[in-house]
């Protein structure tokens, strides 16, 4: 599943640039080391860092199937453009756009318009239903996550 991923990113990708979306990935597979060092940092410089980073163990990036995008600049895409082109456009390359605005209490997370989920076929089945991986899927999430 990891090339079938990448392919579909690169196509994506490709799709996107000639639509005037740039976007580069800035992160995708991690170890748990790497994660933890990751999760470890953050947590020394920032409070509520459940609420963006995973604990080692429970992060997507351990997948290889999660990717973190920035723009040309070098930041995280959150300027509407790409983000909308995402939104918009990631489920049919098999991707969702893991953590949506207003779905912070089911998923744990604060949204992150640049972290992509690859899923495959029931992609566009989830982005249409508007509904997040755990509401999609029936399973709980953040539970781990500062109160």
């Amino acid at each position: 599943m990891y090339d079938e991923a990448t392919e579909a990113f690169e196509k994506m990708q490709k799709d996107a640039e000639k639509d005037g979306a740039w976007f580069h990935i800035v992160s995708r597979y991690r170890s748990y080391a790497v994660q933890n060092w990751v999760y470890e940092g953050y947590k020394k410089e920032r409070e509520h860092v459940d609420t963006f980073s995973a604990k080692p163990g429970y992060s997507e990036h351990q997948t290889g199937l999660t990717f973190d995008l920035i723009d040309t600049s070098g930041n995280l895409v959150t300027e509407p453009g790409p983000s909308k082109w995402l939104l918009k456009n990631a489920a049919k390359y098999g991707f969702v756009v893991r953590y949506q605005e207003g779905k912070e209490k089911v998923t744990g997370y604060m949204p992150e318009s640049w972290h992509l989920r690859y899923i495959g076929k029931e992609a566009q089945d989830i982005a249409d239903s508007g509904l997040s991986l755990e509401e999609y899927y029936g399973f709980t999430g953040g539970d781990y996550v500062d109160k």
